[in-house]
């Protein structure tokens, strides 16, 4: 049960990360537009606010998880290094001193 889980990717890349940012902040501002003006058409603040929720849990279900249109431009890593050449170069270097000018 539990692979099934750790199989499910939980990464966004950065792109990804500002394209969700994007998405969530415009839901955001039309559902408040939107609210505003039926709240005031209507004279009820209850639409209003039952409006912007609806656009908050929209755009939760649209941004949270990551969907593959998050996923399209991953980070290329360095290779990993030998920690044994890492551990040889830090003993080889010789702390620096500082003159007193």
């Amino acid at each position: 049960m539990l692979s099934v889980f750790r199989s499910i990717p939980t990464q966004m890349d950065y792109k990804g990360q500002k394209l969700a940012e994007q998405i969530f902040q415009g839901i955001i501002l039309v559902s408040a537009v939107i609210g505003f003006i039926y709240g005031y058409i209507t004279e009820q603040f209850g639409w209003t606010v039952y409006i912007v929720m609806a656009g908050f849990a929209l755009s939760c279900l649209l941004t949270l998880p990551p969907w593959p249109m998050y996923r399209r431009n991953p980070l290329k890593w360095l290779p990993v290094q030998e920690s044994g050449n890492e551990e040889k170069k830090a003993a080889d270097r010789k702390p620096k001193r500082h003159s007193k000018s």
